[in-house]
């Protein structure tokens, strides 16, 4: 197999997965029917005041893929449901090569700008918890240049550069929970 249709074939399989991707997240989404919305209703409040109080500390409580456990937890993917949004938004320009939404892990492919293709950046989100705080995200960047001859070399990166991408995540989540707010008011 000759090396651009092996090329050709990444290429293809890393689109496939970014659609997949896609589909799965579409599907996480919500609407008023669901029982996540019921819950932020003033009535679910009103009649379960200590339930909806604790909700209201955790937040969005996340994708209930597994149902609850004898405590009554939600089987919920253990990240910020907006910080893990907001990671795939912030980080959409470039190719996936993993995104593990149970530990909150995403992995970019290595991407060329156009407007620089003798170098190439890679980026590692790590989500840490289910609360929306800056703490809660851990960005590491990396760079590579090529040399003449075609081959490629670690480069540094500034050390401003993971903070401002961490920075964009966090004004995105903010956004995203922000509109999720007026959605439930509205």
């Amino acid at each position: 197999m000759s090396s651009q249709t092996r090329g050709a074939m990444v290429r293809n399989s890393a689109w496939l997965m970014a659609g997949l991707l896609a589909v799965v997240l579409a599907g996480c989404g919500s609407d008023k029917s669901t029982a996540d919305s019921y819950r932020t209703s003033p009535d679910y409040k009103a009649q379960n005041a200590a339930e909806a109080e604790k909700n209201d500390k955790i937040g969005l409580p996340g994708i209930n893929l597994f149902g609850s456990d004898k405590e009554g937890r939600d089987g919920a993917v253990a990240v910020n449901a907006f910080l893990w949004r907001a990671s795939l938004d912030t980080v959409a320009f470039m190719p996936l090569a993993s995104a593990d939404p149970f530990g909150g892990v995403i992995i970019s492919d290595w991407y060329a700008p156009p407007e620089t293709p003798d170098e190439r950046f890679k980026v590692n989100v790590y989500i840490l918890g289910r609360t929306l705080r800056a703490d809660g995200l851990k960005v590491s960047v990396f760079r590579q240049t090529q040399d003449p001859q075609g081959r490629w070399a670690d480069a540094p990166v500034g050390a401003d550069v993971a903070t401002e991408f961490e920075n964009a995540v966090l004004s995105r989540a903010r956004q995203l929970r922000l509109q999720a707010v007026a959605e439930n008011k509205g």
